[in-house]
């Protein structure tokens, strides 16, 4: 499907003293005592989880349900006196609208959009007949305006040709043309802080504010990420779905900060130890990082800070004094000889230094006076090989961190890769790590405290300014260097965390979107030593026909090639499919040996490797168990393999992501930001590539948008007690499904056109049998149950991506364009539709039609594409090959073919039949040798691409390749 280039991001204006937020201006407040070195966790349990797909409930409009930070999305019931919507322009009598870029007159002040009545009303079916173009413009509202649902309503509550939920257009634009007003981007949290959650989103995304705040307003509506991609993409500026996780996620995290600083200010104000300036720095924080910093003196069981004690004593008003009075001050007053901590005058100096480091270290300009000094010196982190592991230690896992024994690099330069590397040789006490910031930063910072920011108001005697300075350096040594480490390697380790979980999950998309194999029986073998190579056949269908196992490398290969050979011809198999577990490289040499010989004449027999990755796991889950109840699990397994090349996406949504295994370091970042992002990204792979509702397993239905594992299985229920769906209104039918779910996943369910034509015959012609041998009377209300039955009609456009919402408009494209929906996926209707475009343009196209460009396109796509159109149908297919090649054959120089196996940020690992993968470094990754024919989400490669490759150098004793890519085939 095609795409328009995403709009060039504008360059936001700088906002004058006036126009600051409130909270630049305030100070940062913290209490932190001699703070500990920075140590990575093993596990972080921060991150937000992915909510539970559950249908949304009916709430009262007078009590909406508060947000949850842990989950990604809290379904609000909008109450008129609460503003929980994005007034992005004027707000006038509570009305709300989503923010949209401007095209055109960027100066003039847009008008609101109105607020729909709390109860939809129907809308009645639009044709394009007997209307005049007129009509075409002034009669239909955007089909992608944003939806507002407060709750599922039965299937009489919304009619088959309206959208499932109220629409807003703008009045300014009814066209649908984009307007931009940033402005009004502030948004309601529930948790306020001293930030506005849209711009700081904004700046952590790199994303423009008017994007975000839609984004915030379209997850809040419980919209998901496949359907925003593809039916919201004028309110998203077209991002792509690897962009909308990493705002979801961002969002969830600046919500987890609100609500846990609420938290903590609550317990403070309870405790009695809340003041205005502590109020004002927990109002401040962004990380979680700056809030534990801020709230650490304060939490139940703290032994209290240097300064607090000091505080404690009665000598805070002679370090005020110090800074705005000092010719008054006495400090001699304050010593008492009884007393601990006041007994002479240096335990009274000593005092003043802790609690004006104190004051300087929880400044909010100081803090950022010496972050912007780090900013333009240079700052590295080193690691050194410990101590204590090079006297006691695995000799083999110290060498797995030869590199980082004496390292250190800028942290600008660093790569992601090393910092996972050096925090799990930290955590494993291999390694010693620390991060080194240059004198210079603190010479200059205590010079600017002494001379600018805390200059004294009037002279200091040479005895306080001594104190001044070793309070400045007291504050920088034991208070703003650790947490300048800390927040360093805090921001590295998140960074390199979250690039390792975008990494794993564009592996997992490249994986699951691999081309399939149709229309062919395989034999898929799961290879063994001692208990045998498991086989099992499966038909052109994925139908189980024969399993068995083969001894093949104890002694009675001939023997078993026999009954190989038998099978094959049996079945009219020529295709196997190897597992490349254990013994993967002798079940390879053994087949490429038989078939080099032509043993299986006159089958034309070819194999290909296949990963294996869990289907150990998947052979004893209760779904195996379910869907293959009577065969053994070591078959189950062979079986799995087959199945991964006759359709990936289908076998592969059965096993949990995790365990397919295509990332980099991922049990050492969050395991909740893993699982979140790669369940997204199956549900985006199953969505997009669609499913035929009539003949798909339920594994596979709950992956889609908008269902879960309850609303799937009542689906296959009512398929199974009233025969095949015709078309998507009957999913209105199934319990469970309210108009909210049904504008979710309806866009990607797919009908068989043919199929669904000859159930309705063969029905049509079984009531009219019915009719006829019955009397009138007798069966009255069981016929006209049937009739009703009958009287549904299939769609055409149900086979498309197009959604219902916008059938309307595709209808009226197709009177333009003089086509008919019969004639979707011929050439005849490509033909037409270049015919208007090419007259029209596609703007001109989509102003006549009252809709928005991305929606016309899709329209387009929807309407062009073949019958049976498959996304997939880009992607490379599995490498089947006849011969293999050894290590041994390798020379340095030979160019050979081979297929990515794992993509990492330090470089490419590929297949090249030699039973050891070769690494192309990143640093061989051009955009020149890259194919302009495919359509790249990044300058990369991915799983299941078949790249050609020259030999650079052959280390057989460690067994390691390198190569360098030649080209993307």
């Amino acid at each position: 499907m095609s795409s328009l280039p995403r709009r060039v991001k504008s360059e936001p204006k700088a906002p004058t003293s006036e126009e600051l937020p409130s909270f630049l201006n305030s100070t940062y407040e913290s209490n932190e005592e001699e703070e500990e070195e920075w140590e990575p966790k093993r596990k972080i349990a921060r991150r937000p989880r992915l909510p539970k797909k559950t249908e949304a409930k009916t709430k009262k409009a007078a009590a909406p349900q508060s947000t949850v930070a842990r989950k990604m999305v809290k379904k609000v019931a909008i109450k008129e006196e609460m503003d929980v919507s994005l007034p992005i322009a004027p707000v006038e009598d509570n009305k709300m609208q989503l923010l949209k870029p401007k095209e055109e007159n960027a100066g003039t002040k847009p008008k609101s959009l109105n607020r729909m009545p709390e109860a939809p009303k129907k809308m009645e079916k639009n044709s394009f007949q007997g209307k005049n173009q007129n009509s075409l413009v002034s009669d239909e509202k955007p089909s992608t305006s944003v939806a507002i649902v407060k709750q599922e309503k039965c299937e009489e509550e919304f009619a088959f040709d309206e959208q499932p939920s109220k629409k807003i257009k703008l009045s300014a634009c009814p066209e649908g043309k984009p307007v931009k007003n940033l402005g009004g981007n502030k948004i309601k949290e529930e948790f306020e802080m001293n930030w506005d959650i849209v711009q700081a989103l904004s700046e952590i995304t790199d994303v423009e504010p008017w994007v975000c705040a839609n984004l915030i307003r379209l997850f809040q509506e419980e919209n998901t990420i496949p359907f925003i991609a593809r039916y919201r993409k004028e309110l998203i500026n077209n991002l792509e779905a690897d962009a909308l996780r990493e705002v979801q996620h961002a969002l969830e995290e600046l919500r987890t900060v609100a609500k846990k600083t609420h938290t903590m200010i609550q317990k403070l104000k309870k405790e009695g130890k809340l003041s205005s300036c502590l109020l004002k720095g927990l109002l401040n924080c962004r990380t979680l990082e700056e809030l534990d910093h801020v709230s650490a003196p304060y939490k139940t069981g703290s032994k209290g800070t240097k300064a607090q004690r000091a505080k404690q004593l009665g000598l805070e008003p002679a370090a005020l004094s110090l800074l705005q009075n000092p010719v008054e001050l006495n400090l001699f007053s304050y010593i008492r000889p009884n007393t601990k901590g006041l007994a002479n005058i240096q335990e009274v100096e000593a005092g003043v230094q802790h609690i004006l480091a104190d004051i300087f270290a929880k400044d909010k300009d100081t803090l950022d006076f010496v972050r912007k000094l780090c900013q333009k010196r240079y700052i590295s982190i080193q690691s050194t090989l410990a101590k204590v592991s090079s006297k006691k230690g695995n000799e083999k896992d110290i060498d797995k961190f030869q590199l980082y024994h004496e390292f250190s690099c800028n942290i600008k330069n660093i790569q992601h890769h090393q910092i996972l590397a050096i925090n799990r040789g930290e955590n494993l006490k291999i390694l010693t790590v620390k991060v080194n910031i240059p004198d210079e930063v603190k010479n200059e910072f205590c010079w600017w405290c002494v001379n600018e920011r805390w200059r004294p108001k009037q002279f200091l005697k040479p005895e306080f300014m001594r104190l001044l300075r070793s309070s400045v350096e007291d504050a920088y040594k034991r208070l703003i260097y650790p947490l300048l480490c800390r927040e360093f390697r805090s921001k590295l380790t998140s960074d390199a965390e979250k690039e390792s979980v975008m990494m794993f999950g564009r592996n997992l998309r490249q994986l699951l979107l691999t081309s399939p194999v149709r229309g062919r029986a395989l034999m898929g073998v799961d290879p063994g030593y001692k208990h045998g190579c498991k086989l099992a056949i499966i038909s052109p269908t994925s139908q189980i026909l024969h399993t068995d196992i083969v001894y093949l490398h104890s002694g009675q290969g001939f023997h078993e090639a026999e009954k190989i050979k038998r099978l094959l011809l049996q079945y009219n198999c020529s295709t196997v499919v190897i597992g490349n577990g254990t013994a993967c490289r002798e079940t390879e040499a053994y087949f490429a040996d038989l078939i080099m010989k032509k043993y299986f004449a006159p089958l034309d027999v070819v194999y290909c490797i296949v990963s294996e990755a869990g289907a150990s796991i998947y052979s004893v889950s209760p779904e195996a168990s379910k869907e293959m109840p009577d065969l053994d699990p070591n078959l189950r397994s062979a079986v799995s393999i087959a199945r991964r090349v006759q359709d990936p996406l289908a076998e592969l949504v059965k096993i949990e992501p995790k365990h397919i295994g295509v990332g980099m370091y991922q049990h050492d970042v969050s395991q909740t930001l893993l699982k979140a992002t790669l369940d997204s990204v199956v549900e985006e792979c199953v969505s997009f590539v669609g499913v035929d509702i009539n003949i798909c397993s339920e594994i596979l239905l709950r992956h889609i948008a908008g269902l879960n594992t309850n609303r799937a299985k009542n689906i296959i229920e009512w398929r199974e007690k009233n025969g095949p769906f015709i078309n998507r209104e009957q999913l209105k039918e199934v319990k469970g499904l309210g108009p909210k779910t049904f504008q979710q996943c309806a866009g990607f369910i797919r009908f068989n056109q043919e199929y669904i034509k000859t159930f309705c015959s063969n029905k049509k012609n079984e009531l009219g049998s019915r009719a006829l041998l019955t009397k009138a009377g007798a069966l009255g209300k069981k016929k006209s149950k049937l009739t009703s039955c009958a009287s549904q009609q299939p769609n055409p456009l149900d086979q498309t991506c197009i959604h219902p919402e916008s059938y309307h408009i595709a209808m009226r494209f197709l009177s333009l364009i003089g086509g008919s929906a019969n004639d979707i996926g011929k050439s005849d209707m490509q033909q037409k539709v270049n015919e208007v475009i090419q007259k029209e343009g596609l703007e001109g196209t989509a102003k006549r039609l009252n809709t928005t460009v991305h929606t016309l396109q899709l329209i387009i796509d929807g309407l062009t594409q073949p019958e049976g159109y498959d996304i997939r149908t880009d992607f490379d297919k599995p490498d089947f090959k006849r011969s293999i090649v050894c290590l041994e054959d390798l020379s340095v120089g030979a160019v050979l073919t081979g297929k990515v196996e794992n993509a990492t940020p330090f470089g490419v690992f590929v297949d090249i039949g030699v039973g050891k993968s070769g690494l192309i470094p990143v640093r061989s990754i051009t955009e020149a040798k890259l194919s302009k024919v495919k359509k790249r989400r990044s300058l990369g490669l991915g799983p299941g691409e078949k790249v050609e490759v020259k030999v650079l150098n052959v280390d057989i004793p460690r067994l390691r390749i390198t190569l360098d890519l030649i080209r993307v085939l």
